[in-house]
């Protein structure tokens, strides 16, 4: 009886431990993050497909290297493309190219940013990115800035993998509207909550020698509109 007992709980423990992991590769559910009650509106929307010249600056400290940023053209095979974009593929045919040459090894980032902070409306749950990483274990953030003009990093992820990899980061939610990430607040007029000002990427200082090449594309976030979308059409807006 001891035998069976004491198998069943081995195979509970194993069950879990799968179930667990799996959860963890999995990709995050805006659904669940900040949900306070069953009134959502959720959609996927693209920030940035990188296709404009001169939309993104990059910069690395003068003491570690040079880096140097430009279009290519290509595009992710496996990305999923939004039911508004359907038909206008010829629409989205570049990726932004990152070259950094390091003169030295050390602990350096480099960063990515964007020409003009890009403002999100709703409530931001998650931001995504399409990321080639050339199979480097150097880390990407992602850097926002606030409803209160506050800034912030989240982690998105290493760049450790081979071709290209969807890269997500998790907008936690404020626990009182006063601190962490605020999106939004009654008391300051109404206004996009969230806006990605750009990347960092912290270097591996093993890794950090000769060229390391990077490549970024479609630049997407899942953000909750139902405030907007249930906003009277004779309503004024708290904007002035």
């Amino acid at each position: 009886m001891k035998k069976v007992l004491f198998a069943v709980l081995a195979a509970s423990v194993f069950t879990f431990a799968v179930s667990a992991q799996n959860s963890l590769v999995d990709e995050p559910n805006p659904e669940t993050i900040g949900n306070e009650s069953a009134m959502q509106a959720l959609h996927e929307i693209s920030l940035d497909k990188f296709e404009r010249e001169g939309s993104w600056n990059v910069h690395i400290s003068p003491d570690y290297g040079v880096i140097t940023s430009r279009l290519f053209e290509g595009s992710p095979a496996m990305k999923d493309p939004l039911k508004e974009d359907e038909g206008k593929e010829n629409e989205d045919t570049q990726v932004l190219g990152v070259k950094v040459e390091f003169f030295k090894r050390g602990i350096n980032s480099f960063y990515i940013t964007s020409q003009r902070p890009i403002p999100i409306e709703g409530v931001t749950k998650t931001v995504s990115v399409w990321v080639c990483g050339r199979n480097m274990g150097h880390e990407l953030y992602l850097l926002v800035e606030d409803y209160f003009g506050r800034n912030y990093e989240l982690y998105m992820g290493s760049l450790g993998f081979s071709g290209w990899k969807k890269l997500t980061a998790v907008v936690p939610p404020s626990p009182d509207g006063e601190h962490g990430i605020v999106q939004h607040s009654a008391y300051y007029g109404d206004k996009p909550g969230l806006r990605i000002i750009g990347f960092r990427v912290d270097c591996d200082p093993m890794l950090s020698r000769g060229a390391y090449y990077m490549y970024l594309d479609d630049l997407r976030c899942v953000t909750d509109l139902y405030d907007m979308q249930n906003h009277d059409e004779d309503d004024m807006a708290d904007n002035w």
